[in-house]
């Protein structure tokens, strides 16, 4: 008999009920009396498991002895038959295989498990219930990413991951390079000139200066892609490899921007909404009370927005003391973030218009000459999830930002160039990925939204 998901015997449970069903899953719990014995089942098609009840007269003596271990694959076959839950159902077993022993040092038993103790363990831990719904909230999550961008007219590119730039020109870059350490060369120009490209490479940080490049030919255009940071942060919101969204959009200025990033999160977290019931009411009863409300109010409210020097004033006057000072020019701690985002608006908030020191090169020099046309998203509990920017397009103050960090203009001239050929006003944005999965399901440690996190000291 054809094996069936388990997600269909509770979709369409007319369709199957009082019929003979054949299933496969791992045993996720189990318990085993005189005459009968139980066993949950999950087969990845539904976070919910699927009940199955032995009566011990139809087995062997000994017959189901490991296949109600822990972690043990099986195949059932047996009657559909309704559960004692509303809307569940149960398989009445006439027959069982086991198609995979699990040892009884299986680390993942009965008892609930901590979140850093899983860790150790990532090979494992998505086995348990809380990574189960993760992957499946960020499964579709991601889709409703493509949805989104592909409803609205985007086009879907690619973007090198090896490259030869600096996106932030901040320096935090993973070299890429095939040359092993030789005490024999004695210099930087002698080592490039042996190396695979013949000059300096290293992983993105970033798609965004590509995707200038396909937006000056496609007008709106957006990348998905894992992007690299050597960052020595060992934050709960940082991972040295993360993936990133990142629209780019001719002919857009900053306020332009700034209405498809919140349409973008507003759709998205609807089709959550709409999508993933079941999985944000995992996290909700375990992780953070009231996260359907918050997303709730997210996908149906106007998002705030405060200027860079206003949002000072307000932490300036606010009483607290934190840990970082707050002056004029400084850039905007987590702490500070979260105060703006969970005591002042209670809401997401777009802080625009940063000074120009501290925020990178490309973005572009309002007329006061201090700040640029550049905003972050804050969110309640997690702080930035966007990253935004109109894009500098003229030629000669982008030039003169890229001389004043010390870049060098080789690195950068195919980008110059489309400031003198036909440039125009644009703008993109950057959402982390990983930083949205924090804030849609409350989980609070970036390394827990990642199958294998990359972190300092870390390679699991």
């Amino acid at each position: 008999m054809k094996r069936i998901e388990l997600k269909d015997l509770t979709e369409h449970k007319k369709q199957y009920l009082n019929k003979s069903v054949t299933v496969c899953g791992w045993v996720r719990t189990s318990r085993d009396s005189k005459n009968v014995a139980f066993a949950e089942l999950n087969d990845g098609s539904a976070l919910n498991h699927t009940q199955i009840v032995f009566d011990k007269e139809k087995f062997k003596a000994g017959e189901l002895g490991k296949c109600l271990n822990l972690g043990s694959a099986l195949r059932v076959s047996g009657k559909l038959v309704e559960g004692l839950k509303a809307e569940a159902v149960e398989i009445s077993a006439e027959k069982v295989e086991l198609l995979g022993e699990c040892d009884l040092s299986y680390p993942l038993q009965k008892k609930r498990h901590t979140m850093e103790y899983l860790r150790t363990i990532p090979h494992l831990r998505v086995r348990t219930n809380t990574f189960n719904a993760m992957f499946r909230i960020r499964s579709s999550l991601s889709y409703a990413i493509h949805e989104f961008f592909h409803k609205n007219g985007f086009y879907y590119v690619h973007t090198p991951i090896i490259t030869g730039s600096d996106c932030e020109g901040a320096g935090e870059i993973f070299k890429v390079t095939t040359v092993g350490y030789n005490n024999k060369i004695k210099t930087e120009e002698e080592y490039y000139e042996n190396d695979f490209f013949g000059r300096a490479a290293g992983l993105t940080v970033s798609g965004q200066l590509e995707g200038e490049v396909m937006a000056t030919a496609m007008g709106k255009i957006y990348t998905f892609g894992p992007t690299f940071r050597a960052e020595n942060s060992n934050t709960t919101r940082h991972a040295a490899e993360f993936w990133q969204i990142e629209p780019e959009v001719a002919f857009a200025e900053i306020d332009d921007i700034i209405e498809i990033a919140t349409n973008m999160i507003k759709y998205i977290t609807q089709y959550l909404l709409d999508n993933c019931a079941a999985e944000l009411d995992f996290f909700e009863q375990r992780f953070e009370q009231g996260l359907t409300a918050k997303l709730k109010n997210v996908a149906v409210s106007d998002f705030a927005r405060v200027d860079y020097t206003d949002a000072v004033e307000i932490l300036k006057k606010s009483g607290k003391e934190f840990s970082y000072p707050v002056e004029w020019g400084c850039d905007l701690q987590t702490e500070h973030e979260r105060y703006l985002t969970d005591e002042v608006y209670k809401k997401p908030v777009f802080v625009v218009n940063y000074p120009k020191d501290i925020k990178s090169f490309y973005m572009k020099l309002n007329p006061d000459g201090k700040t640029v046309a550049a905003t972050d998203l804050l969110v309640p509990g997690v702080g930035e999830i966007i990253g935004c920017s109109e894009r500098e397009n003229d030629y000669n103050k982008l030039l003169k930002a890229i001389n004043e960090r010390g870049m060098k203009i080789s690195d950068y001239e195919n980008y110059l160039d489309l400031r003198k050929f036909g440039s125009v006003p644009h703008s993109g944005f950057g959402l982390g990925l990983e930083r949205m999965l924090m804030y849609v399901t409350g989980i609070g440690n970036i390394r827990d939204t990642q199958i294998f996190w990359r972190t300092k000291n870390n390679l699991a």
